[in-house]
């Protein structure tokens, strides 16, 4: 009898755990896209706004600069509406808003891609509030609605979702992503918007208030789980680190070294993680002694090149993160795509703080926990 109640229990939670797993797919970034198409050099010229500018607030009005996504390439499949229409998004832990085109955009960019038709949607429901998105040279303009969106197994009712009517630009046109899904706090989303995660939490369809974030480093399928932590994706022990502004996944680096000496982040610096970009941003100054250090030079994009001979030979760079060591080695900070390898540092003018892409999570498995507020790092497999 015993056997058959533990025989039970253990059915009820394998069929009833509140675990969703959204595999993440690896594409094309925009940047090597734009690049492809001749259009980069032009692009970076006239967005001179800094990926940083993503985590300035612009009151009611949500900002982000196009080029924050200009390396983002892990997207996974969303649905919306009754019957569900797909799309491909960016899973973004820097933002909070979710929004799609609409078929009412006539912008190139969304001819280009999936569009959402409400009144294809039985269980939409017109929200009748403009959505404003700032980006460099131009505004992702839209309105927000609700309905139903289906996250793998998850069905999540009445959830706000904002349809794009215009989009900057030719920019979008070139990516593959559909539309952006923000996992970041509420304090960050537009007015009258309620990010995707909280209202899964509000509805108890999550097993925990967390999710965790596992990107491919050896050939394994990356994969976003939504309330759970999977101990299959990561060595040794998670290690916390308490979130120090509830808005973004912010928290405090102690400092960057290399071969034991700071060269960066001298005295404790802010950082967050953020899964919508993909490369290391850091002040200026500070990514300008980790180029110089690591041997990488400036090409004509802005970008830092790197010898991929040289790999074996460059330093470790050590971020120390609430008083353990997080390394990155030359492999892990390298960017290296047809014989050419870049630096996964890129500098910022404006900014004092770091913002720890996909190149940190890589790395490092990344529990994003909204109940206690923390953010938990492991080696990832």
């Amino acid at each position: 009898m015993r056997c058959l109640v533990v025989l039970l229990a253990v059915l009820a939670l394998s069929q009833g755990t509140g675990i969703t797993r959204i595999p993440l797919h690896k594409g094309k970034p925009l940047r090597k896209a734009l690049k492809e198409h001749g259009l980069l050099e032009d692009f970076l010229q006239k967005h001179q706004s800094a990926v940083s500018s993503k985590y300035s607030s612009f009151g009611e009005v949500a900002s982000e600069p196009l080029s924050s996504y200009l390396d983002s390439q892990y997207f996974g499949k969303i649905y919306i509406g009754t019957p569900p229409q797909e799309f491909t998004v960016v899973f973004d832990t820097g933002s909070s808003d979710l929004w799609v085109p609409s078929v009412y955009c006539k912008s190139n960019a969304c001819q280009n891609h999936h569009r959402f038709d409400p009144s294809m949607s039985s269980t939409f429901q017109n929200l009748g509030k403009p959505l404003s998105i700032q980006y460099g040279t131009g505004s992702m303009q839209g309105f927000l609605g609700y309905d139903t969106v289906t996250v793998s197994n998850i069905v999540d009712p009445q959830q706000t979702v904002g349809l794009s009517t215009q989009e900057p630009g030719d920019v979008f046109t070139y990516s593959e992503f559909d539309g952006i899904l923000g996992l970041a706090y509420p304090s960050l989303a537009s007015e009258y918007s309620v990010p995707v995660f909280d209202n899964m939490m509000n509805r108890h369809l999550v097993a925990q208030d967390l999710f965790s974030v596992y990107m491919d480093g050896n050939g394994r399928e990356s994969m976003l789980t939504l309330g759970a932590i999977d101990p299959s994706y990561y060595t040794g022990s998670l290690h916390w680190v308490p979130v120090t502004l509830q808005k973004y996944w912010q928290f405090t680096v102690d400092s960057v070294t290399i071969s034991g000496v700071v060269v960066a982040c001298d005295g404790g610096c802010q950082a967050i993680l953020d899964t919508g970009t993909s490369i290391l941003v850091g002040p200026s100054s500070d990514v300008l002694n980790i180029q110089m250090a690591i041997g990488a030079i400036q090409n004509q994009y802005g970008e830092f090149d790197i010898d991929c001979g040289s790999l074996s030979s460059m330093p470790t760079v050590v971020f120390e993160i609430n008083s353990r060591m997080y390394p990155l080695t030359p492999s892990a900070y390298t960017n290296q795509d047809q014989g050419f390898c870049t630096s996964g540092f890129q500098g910022e003018n404006n900014s004092q703080q770091w913002i720890l892409g996909d190149v940190f999570i890589r790395e490092y498995y990344s529990v994003f926990d909204r109940a206690n507020n923390r953010v938990g790092l492991a080696k990832a497999v």
